[in-house]
């Protein structure tokens, strides 16, 4: 596996290549790799190369938010990339992708972007508009892959996309989870043993609100209500548990795909999951 830094660097190793890409902000686990694992097969066919990008977004980070404390943990990433078949990483310093203040920024559509993660941190979505709009100018990449951990960030990715006209496939990866549920994040290294043991009552929340969403129940604004105050209950801090259609995040019909998804505080660390559910038959 190559390692470039920066833009000139990348486009001679790529040499007009269509890669296939993974975006990531390092502190790499498995769930990464299998979004690797995921474009290595997607290539397969056209032989074309895989770009994992190792980059800290600050854009994406408010003030309070953990972006100078965020894990970088570079050398472990690109051994567990080489590993995962990667071809090429991208690690660029700051200066590289950010060489003045970033004052053009992509503003997504605000009914996707606003809503959820885009109420509770505001300014998130541009954020990653604009550093994903930059990798895609620099890789040209032939598709990209994304995990659908981040659902929000999915659907948003998607829909610029679509509407900037880019000729780029968005591939999405299920999310990896460990054996007793928890989705994988690289922010489930900052909890502690206990509150570790506790974090999986989030994906168990959600199951139960899947259930009963599958149940023929449509009295949703009281099952997320139940579903925070049963979370509140056992320590945590919710922002929001919320039944969405699967397509555009807005508040469902009936026979809409479905997916609920969930954003709460354990202690300091804030997590996020999501489920999808099959359309009503």
């Amino acid at each position: 596996m190559d390692i470039v830094s920066t833009a000139a660097d990348l486009r001679a190793a790529l040499a007009g290549q269509r890669a296939v890409l993974v975006p990531t902000m390092g502190n790499l686990h498995a769930g990464h790799l299998a979004l690797v694992q995921q474009a290595r097969v997607h290539a397969g066919a056209t032989a074309a190369p895989v770009v994992a990008s190792i980059f800290v977004n600050r854009l994406q980070f408010a003030p309070h938010e953990d972006f100078d404390t965020y894990p970088r943990t570079f050398e472990r990433d690109c051994a567990m990339l080489r590993e995962a078949g990667c071809d090429l990483a991208f690690a660029p310093p700051e200066p590289e992708l950010y060489p003045e203040p970033q004052t053009c920024t992509v503003q997504p559509p605000p009914a996707l972007a606003d809503i959820l993660e885009g109420r509770f941190r505001p300014g998130f979505f541009t954020g990653v508009c604009t550093v994903v709009l930059k990798l895609f100018n620099l890789v040209q990449p032939q598709a990209a892959v994304f995990g659908k951990k981040d659902y929000q960030q999915l659907r948003v990715i998607q829909a610029m996309v679509r509407q900037l006209a880019l000729p780029i496939e968005v591939l999405a990866g299920e999310t990896a989870r460990d054996a007793d549920g928890l989705a994988l994040s690289s922010r489930n290294g900052y909890l502690t043993a206990e509150q570790r043991r506790e974090a999986v009552a989030l994906s168990r929340a959600l199951r139960d609100l899947a259930s009963a969403v599958a149940a023929r129940r449509s009295d949703w604004a009281t099952l997320e209500a139940d579903a925070m105050q049963g979370l509140r209950l056992r320590g945590w801090q919710p922002d929001y548990v919320a039944v969405r259609r699967q397509r555009d995040l807005a508040p469902p019909a009936p026979g809409d795909a479905l997916v609920v998804l969930a954003a709460a505080r354990l202690g300091s660390t804030r997590l996020i999951d999501n489920l999808e559910l099959a359309a009503a038959s």
